[in-house]
């Protein structure tokens, strides 16, 4: 049985400007399969290698599939549904499997709007798809489709979801097969090395309502760190692999953990052969601010912090659990270890103006951190904070999704004035950077990886692919009134996904009603038993004096 992945063809101009990113989903997808005893897998990485939909037919049509497997973010969603679609055409009998969390949590809309999509994988991939790939094997699919756990599909005008699978708990039996990528086209543009993306851990135990790996990680694991040094250690060897950033959503939160994996690295001398980032909490920087020196040790050089907003208004909003100041101290720590700092904000919020943007450039540059990004807020439409501001989403053209584009429009802000504002910070922050700091500030490493940074910002600017600058039609303040970010005004939310969406809101209503009453029944409860006065009884034998505890 032959399987063919495809990773679809999208691009927006946000993190790709560091260098072309290995999806890791493949191969994680791939080794477990294979150990379950399919081996005839392929993978057409078609962004990477921008392959568009001829070239697709193409090749497509010379493997002759029995099964094409897609995944998708939000913003490549129909991309990646036009993908399944040009496989239906191409080859009509093979099983079409879309995976992915917008497919997850969206599936009632992606099978509205995409009927040729046979089956839809929700969750953790690994296990339910082999369990999937069995199945048709064994010519049990689709009789029985409905037994395997995790799925969705259409059955006639009815859309399925089958019971959710667990989430899988043995992290350390998943052993991705990294020899199905291409090496030599994963570059980071900084340090000019191939570049991984490992896994140590999924899950994340923080709820911020902008963000939905909570949701579908569900619980936290985390793999044993002599494993993650062994995966890396062979990334290193096999494949050349000179820069690696963990896939985590939080790779410190288990400090025993990390510690254990740093230690790995050095004994093995890994640090030596191969640097490393993370994206992680500044109150874990602040936790362990006697370990950053060690951790750099390890190899880490590169952090980046989700600081996500300048006022504590909108960290609270966003329920970070973190303060401006801690922000700030973070950033000192991690400097004086010698770990660069990469200073995420979040913007374009309703209450966003061109004062709240120059705050958070005033904090930036206050804050000194290497580097800074301003990303747009996009509301995924999974996520607790959609749920709460709904009514004034306009946009429902998932391919904008994607942090470069302003989908909310902002009370005092057109979202041309709202992207100018932002390439008007860039601007500014580099350009001093640029001056002042990276040519001039620390020799060797630091400085290299600094301008290689620079390098990376630069060619994402000339060739106007920095944050979809060139297909928006911006050329600096003079454009800001003039900008097209080309919504498709047709694209809405499919009837069945609402209907979905209003169920889950009756029910989180009428279970809050039940708190509520059941808090209220309690106190009620209480007061009575305060006004209530048992009476005195006789001890056994007839007396009060009752036994003292000490006997």
């Amino acid at each position: 049985m032959r399987i063919v992945f495809i990773h679809p063809n999208y691009h927006s101009g946000g993190a790709e400007i560091a260098g072309n990113w290995p999806p890791a989903w493949v191969a994680y997808l791939t080794g477990h399969l294979r150990r379950a005893g399919f081996d005839d897998i392929h993978f057409i990485d078609a962004m990477t290698h921008h392959i568009g939909h001829d070239e697709l037919r193409a090749r497509l049509g010379a493997l002759r599939p029995d099964v094409v497997g897609v995944t998708a973010i939000t913003p490549a969603i129909y991309e990646a549904e036009e993908t399944l679609r040009i496989a239906q055409e191409v080859c009509p009998d093979a099983l079409r499997v879309l995976g992915g969390i917008h497919a997850t949590f969206m599936f009632r809309q992606v099978l509205e709007e995409a009927p040729w999509v046979d089956v839809i994988v929700r969750g953790e991939g690994e296990e339910i798809l082999v369990n999937l790939m069995e199945a048709v094997r064994d010519g049990r699919w689709p009789a029985e489709r409905r037994k395997i756990r995790g799925l969705a599909f259409k059955e006639g005008d009815e859309i399925v979801a089958t019971q959710a699978a667990s989430t899988v708990k043995d992290l350390d039996a998943i052993d991705p097969d990294w020899s199905i990528l291409d090496w030599d086209k994963y570059i980071y543009i900084p340090l000019g090395v191939k570049v991984a993306i490992p896994n140590m851990a999924r899950g994340c135990p923080f709820t911020c309502s902008f963000c939905s790996q909570w949701k579908f990680w569900r619980d936290y694991r985390v793999r044993d760190p002599k494993k993650v040094a062994d995966e890396i250690e062979r990334l290193v060897t096999d494949h050349g692999v000179g820069f690696f950033i963990l896939a985590d959503e939080e790779p410190t939160i288990n400090k025993k953990k990390f510690v254990e994996f740093c230690q790995e690295l050095i004994d093995r001398g890994l640090n030596e052969r191969v640097k490393w980032g993370i994206n992680t909490r500044v109150t874990d920087i602040y936790r362990d601010r006697d370990l950053l020196k060690f951790y750099r040790k390890a190899g880490l050089v590169h952090v980046s912090l989700g600081t996500e907003a300048a006022a504590q208004l909108k960290l609270d909003l966003f329920n970070k659990e973190t303060t401006v100041a801690e922000n700030k101290e973070a950033i000192r720590l991690l400097r004086e270890a010698d770990i660069f700092t990469e200073a995420q904000f979040i913007v374009g919020l309703d209450n966003e103006t061109a004062e709240t943007l120059e705050e958070t450039f005033q904090m930036a540059w206050d804050w000194q951190p290497d580097l800074a990004n301003w990303s747009m807020y996009t509301p995924w439409p999974f996520t607790p904070l959609f749920q709460e501001i709904r009514d004034q989403v306009e946009v429902f053209d998932f391919s904008k999704y994607n942090f470069v584009t302003p989908i909310m429009k902002p009370a005092a802000l057109t979202r041309g004035e709202l992207l100018d504002g932002v390439m008007k910070n860039y601007r500014r922050f580099y350009m001093r950077k640029a001056l002042f700091h990276y040519p001039w500030r620390g020799t060797g490493f630091r400085r290299r990886y600094l301008l290689g940074c620079l390098k990376a910002f630069l060619k994402a600017g000339v060739g106007r692919t920095f944050y979809d600058l060139g297909k928006a039609g911006y050329w600096g303040p003079q454009t800001k009134k003039k900008v097209d970010f080309h919504f498709d005004d047709s694209r809405k939310i499919a009837d069945a996904q609402m209907a979905d969406w209003e169920a889950a809101a009756d029910r989180a209503a009428r279970a809050a009603e039940r708190r509520d009453a059941v808090k209220a029944q309690m106190a009620e409860r209480a007061e009575e038993r305060k006004s209530f006065r048992m009476p005195e009884v006789a001890a056994c034998g007839g007396g009060k004096q009752q036994m003292d505890e000490e006997a």
